[in-house]
């Protein structure tokens, strides 16, 4: 079994027009290899459905971060433990709801007014056309970013020093905080790695895969929200970045770090990977 958990903003989506075009291809190839591509982002439910249309992908998805894990009703032959099932999914949600990040950062982030803003504030104060703003989406995109269950994005617009104490607050008050492509994302105690770990073993489960070394898992990501599963994965391709470093990894070991940015990058990793593969299958 091989399986494909992708971070979308940066790596399948170009950074800035968000387009996969480069990857249209390989994206039919692997779905008729059977290689399920399942996106793994901070992205919400409500962007994501809207994508999945767009990639014509039929296979589970993970949101915010880690936050909730959608897996289409029917898709294994029996639903998974603890999962509810929601509009024609089975959803395993991992922390609590938006309102309490929502909260926290109005009662321990107070010290720090003027120094941030949060996608919620710039909603209350400009719509849709407020977030659009800040993060380059399209109108009716934007009003899906916002759409969060688990997580609260955050603009920070102070000094780097500030922005340390900021972070050391938040968590001293229990809340996870992520650096991603372009926001801080404040949320629960959970991450990429392990929501990524959790559906691999739904997949094990329904495949009565018993050994881990029988199923093969390739990370993809290109932000600092990406590295606990890069870390975990069997192998791990980073994508390169036009206005930053990439993120560092502990692991030296079947890791790879694209030439090209974003969905070519994509590209030249899952190609490189599907090679090495087909090889060792064969």
């Amino acid at each position: 079994m091989r399986l494909i958990f992708t971070d979308l903003d940066g790596s399948l989506l170009d950074h800035h027009s968000y387009s996969f075009a480069p990857a249209r291809p390989l994206l039919a190839e692997l779905e008729t290899l059977n290689i399920p591509v399942i996106p793994i982002t901070s992205k919400t439910f409500a962007e994501v459905m809207t994508l999945r249309g767009q990639l014509k992908n039929r296979h589970p998805f993970i949101v915010e971060n880690g936050a909730a894990i959608y897996i289409p009703s029917r898709y294994f032959k029996t639903q998974p433990e603890h999962a509810i099932l929601e509009d024609g999914f089975w959803v395993l949600r991992n922390v609590p709801r938006r309102a309490k990040w929502q909260q926290l950062l109005a009662e321990r982030a107070a010290d720090f007014k003027g120094e941030f803003e949060t996608f919620d504030s710039i909603y209350a104060a400009s719509g849709a056309a407020g977030v659009a703003a800040i993060t380059g989406l399209e109108l009716n995109a934007a009003e899906l970013a916002n759409q969060r269950e688990h997580s609260e994005p955050v603009h920070w617009i102070g000094s780097k020093q500030r922005k340390i104490s900021f972070v050391c607050r938040l968590k001293e008050a229990g809340a996870k905080v992520l650096q991603g492509g372009r926001f801080l994302n404040i949320g629960g105690d959970v991450d990429k790695g392990r929501a990524m770990l959790q559906l691999r073993d739904l997949y094990h489960r329904e495949a009565s895969i018993t050994e881990p070394k029988h199923c093969e898992t390739l990370a993809i990501g290109d932000g600092d929200n990406d590295v606990a599963m890069l870390e975990v994965a069997s192998s791990a391709l980073v994508i390169r970045a036009d206005d930053r470093s990439p993120p560092i990894l502990k692991r030296s070991h079947d890791s790879y770090t694209s030439q090209q940015i974003g969905p070519l990058g994509w590209v030249e990793g899952v190609s490189l990977w599907l090679e090495k593969s087909n090889k060792y299958s064969n």
